[in-house]
This record gives structure tokens, sequence and C-alpha cells, in this order.
């Protein structure tokens, strides 16, 4: 706490105890009133609007100090008379973190409502207490100082710059720039100590409280280390939450009748511009590529082994699409992305972390590096939208991850794609309702190439190979409770410049071409 004379601390006390009296009282010291407070804990039991308060004064550093002080005394007390409570230090941490001088103000006022909440559901439903949070950290971005401070830094994105300053918060904090925080505020509440020290009552419980804090010092090393997970676990869950509000504001296709699109390019036509194209694209590499496929009759083995234990099944070409590839885990809160057009279906095979997808937007050009690095043929999929899965806080989905294999094609046997970007491979049963629909339209002739009525999935997979190719499969819906989308890349709809592609065709209205976020 910065050194502050009497007067600052009565406005400061003033503020957080909403005690008027005793601040127009000149004969009452400040200091004692400062103690004598904080043994009332301030009202731990605070109402929400008080807790948006006490938010708000984050860009008051004094008083918000003050708070500080009050939070970490509370919470050193709760630990000293149970030293097991793991929610307890996880209470600690959420304070502490608060002390961090990198913490910038808004971000750390914004913290202590997501924080509040998740205090309160005492580390049970920490989704449910992020989400009922939300409205309040609106109520507090409203405050005039906080859109001061927005408008001053040229913040626009409200959310999604949360979402990256909170993240930057989480991977800088560690347990020792934690407990530098708390000998930092050791060393005020000492100076606080001996501002009444000599008063009789209060400077007794004021070195007590002293006391209490310096033993919940001498064993927080090893308790915050124990609950680092959990810290991790609220980070991301505030993170995640953030950006699904930042989502709202991106859209795939927002009015479906008034978008065309030019459909999958056809195989023969993109054999025939990846050998003539010129230049050559830039997602084509020389040679065989240096990620070899996996060994088919190696691996089948293990992954059925792993089957057996819930793992998804993959065919001869799920194992070849891997070059090396290992069974994992994905505990939520986590999120995957995956590259779409539309007549992809959102509910499919591969994914990518949301690394790699912000590595591939992060590249000069995203969709060349997709192409290139996972190695997607632009016969195989189309792209310019994709859909995001979300594995829920509390879930585990079960996954294949490692790098994509080098695909080569007898067709053009001086050429591949390079592949070696981590993929994600998980699936679900055909016959799952979570699965998408899809819709298959039959062309129309030549210049006049609408689309007719359409056939089910059930129908089209009745079709010979001929018949097939005078329909353009289109997803009609997105069914998974877990996917939010589609939205748009920025890449565009076409590669080539929508060469070797048909005429563009009207894309019906259906709700699956139209952005829908899942909570």
């Amino acid at each position: 706490m910065a050194e502050a004379d009497a007067t600052q601390m009565r406005d400061a006390l003033a503020w957080t105890t909403n005690d008027q009296s005793a601040e127009e009282d000149s004969h009452t010291n400040v200091w004692e009133w400062f103690w004598q407070a904080v043994q009332g804990d301030f009202n731990e039991n605070r109402s929400t609007g008080q807790i948006v308060v006490d938010a708000a004064i984050s860009m008051i550093p004094l008083v918000d100090q003050v708070c500080d002080v009050r939070d970490l005394i509370a919470n050193c007390k709760k630990l000293h008379e149970d030293e097991s409570d793991s929610w307890g230090w996880v209470s600690l941490v959420l304070t502490l973190i608060g002390l961090v001088p990198f913490v910038g103000s808004l971000v750390k006022g914004v913290l202590k409502v997501f924080f509040a909440f998740v205090r309160r559901a005492g580390g049970a439903a920490i989704a449910k207490a992020v989400e009922g949070a939300m409205t309040w950290v609106i109520t507090l971005l409203r405050r005039k100082e906080f859109q001061k401070y927005l408008k001053l830094h040229q913040v626009d994105e409200v959310f999604s710059w949360l979402a990256k300053e909170i993240r930057t918060v989480k991977n800088k904090i560690r347990p020792t720039q934690l407990l530098a925080a708390f000998d930092t505020a050791i060393r005020t509440l000492d100076t606080l100590v001996k501002k009444v020290e000599h008063i009789p009552a209060v400077g007794k419980r004021a070195k007590s409280a002293f006391e209490t804090v310096m033993w919940v010092r001498s064993r927080a090393r090893e308790g915050i280390e124990s609950v680092t997970a959990r810290i991790d676990n609220i980070f991301d869950t505030i993170v995640l939450r953030l950006e699904h509000d930042a989502l709202k504001s991106r859209h795939g296709i927002l009015d479906v009748r008034n978008v065309h699109y030019r459909g999958a390019l056809p195989e023969a036509a993109a054999v025939t511009l990846m050998r003539t194209k010129k230049p050559r694209p830039s997602w084509l590499s020389d040679g065989s590529g240096r990620w070899p496929k996996a060994n088919y009759k190696e691996m089948k083995t293990r992954v059925d082994e792993k089957v057996k234990e819930g793992w998804p099944p993959l065919n001869k070409q799920g194992i070849e699409s891997f070059h090396v590839f290992a069974a994992a885990e994905i505990k939520g809160p986590a999120r995957m992305y995956r590259i779409v057009s539309p007549n992809s279906r959102a509910m499919s095979d591969c994914w990518i972390s949301e690394e790699v997808f912000k590595e591939i937007q992060n590249s000069p050009d995203p969709r060349a590096a997709w192409r290139k690095y996972l190695a997607v043929w632009p016969d195989w999929n189309g792209n310019g939208q994709f859909v995001i899965y979300d594995v829920k806080p509390g879930e585990t989905l079960k996954v294949w991850r490692g790098p994509a294999s080098s695909q080569i094609r007898a067709e053009l046997p001086d050429l591949c794609l390079d592949g070696g970007a981590e993929q994600i491979v998980f699936n679900i049963e055909r016959n799952d309702n979570r699965n998408d629909v899809m819709r298959f339209y039959k062309l129309g002739g030549a210049k006049e190439n609408i689309l007719r009525k359409p056939i089910s999935q059930a129908e089209y997979n009745k079709l010979n190979d001929l018949q097939k190719n005078e329909y353009v499969g289109i997803r009609e819906s997105i069914n998974h409770p877990n996917i939010s989308g589609p939205f748009e890349t920025g890449w565009g709809y076409t590669d080539f410049e929508g060469e070797g592609l048909p005429e563009r065709i009207g894309l019906p209205t259906l709700p699956g071409q139209v952005t829908a976020l899942q909570s």
C-alpha cells in the first residue's frame, strides 16, 4: 500500500465501509477505524451490487488496496481455522492475483466480479458461477470510469480484449509472483499494525490478525501450488465465457437468400488446376513430404485396443492421415476448431486446437497454411467458414492427436502437401442425432444452374457415382450441442480464384448456414 496520510485513509475507509459519520468526526483515529472495520471482515455476505462497487473501486488505488488488505485478512483467518481447506487456498490465490502489479485496474475490476461469484460457488459449478457473473461484468463495464478507460485505450471489441488480457494474466501468474505479492501486503500490514499497537484492545487484535497472516504465509508455497490446476480452470472458464460473447459479433452467412457459393471443387478439375495453374499454389510443395503416413497394420491393433476403452474408431484413411499419433483426453474447458464450407459437415472427424487455429489465422496466407500444413486437398474440403467445438467444464473428450502426414497422389507424382501441423480426430456414430443433417440438391442444367428439390442422405446413398455427380450437398442444420458457428474465416470460399467450378449457386435458407452460438 502506498504511504497515505490520514485524510486519504479516512476517505478510503468511508467509501469501503459506508460509514460517513466516522469520516466526518475529525477526532476518530483513522487507523483504529481501519482495524475495527477489518475485524468485521467488511461484511463477507455482500450483495451483488456491493460486489460491483468493490470492483469499480479498483480504479481508485488507495481504496482498492484497503479492500485487498481486508480480503487477505479474511482469507487467512479461514485458513488458520482449517489449513486443509483447499477452497480456502483458492480464495487466497484469487485475492493475491489482485495484488500482483502487472494486473491492470480495469482487468482487476472485472476479475473481482468473476472471482466473487466463483467464491460464492465454493468450488462447485464454476461455469455456472461465471455465467452468473456476466450480467454484472457488463454492468461494471458500463460505468463512466470504465468507459473512459476503454475509450482512452482505444478498446473496440471489449470482450475479445478482456479475454486476451485475462489469458495473459493467467499465463504470467506463478507461485513466486503470488508469494512476492503476499510479502508486499505483509509489509503494508506491518505498517498498519504499528499505527495502533499501543491502543488498548484494538492494538492487541491487530497484532493477532498480523500473526494469523504470518502463520498462513509460512505455509503458503505448498498451499498455493496445491490449487494451481483449480486456478487455471477458473481462468479458462472465464476466458471461454468472454470469448463466447465476443463471437456474437462474428457471423457466417447473415442472409442466406442473398449469398451464392460455387460448391465443392470436383476432383478432376482440382487435379488439372494443381498440375497446370501458374503460378503454382503456395500450398503445394515439391517431393513426397517430410511426414510419411503412419503404418496402418502396426497401428490398427493399438487403435482397436483403445477403442475398447472408449476412444473413437479409426479407419485406414484416418490412421494414415497421421504421421504419428496417440490417444489423448481433452478436459474442459477447451476449444477446438474445424474449417468448413457450406457443403461441409460441422460435426466430422478432423479438428485443430485453438493454438493451431490462431497460428494459421496469423500466418501471411491462412488458407494456404491450412491446406499446406494440415494437408487438405481442395477436392476434399472447401473452406470459407469455421465452427467451434467447446469441451465444456467438467467434460472429458477422448481423441487421437498428432502431426498430419504428408499427402501425395498418383496424378501428381512430383508434388505433395507438407502436413506436420497437429490435428485432432474424434467422431460419433453416423446415426447419432447430434450429427449434421445434410440435404442433396440436384443441379439444374447448363446456364440455369439452379437448385432443384433436395433428397435426404439416405436417398443420396442409394445413387450410383454417376448420379451423385448431379447433386451438390448442403448443410441443412448443425445439431451438436457443443458446436457453435459457422463463422467467416475471411479467406473467401474458393481456391484458384474460382476456376474449375460450376456457376454460382444460390444457397437455400437453411439453419445450418446461419451462425448459432451454443451456451
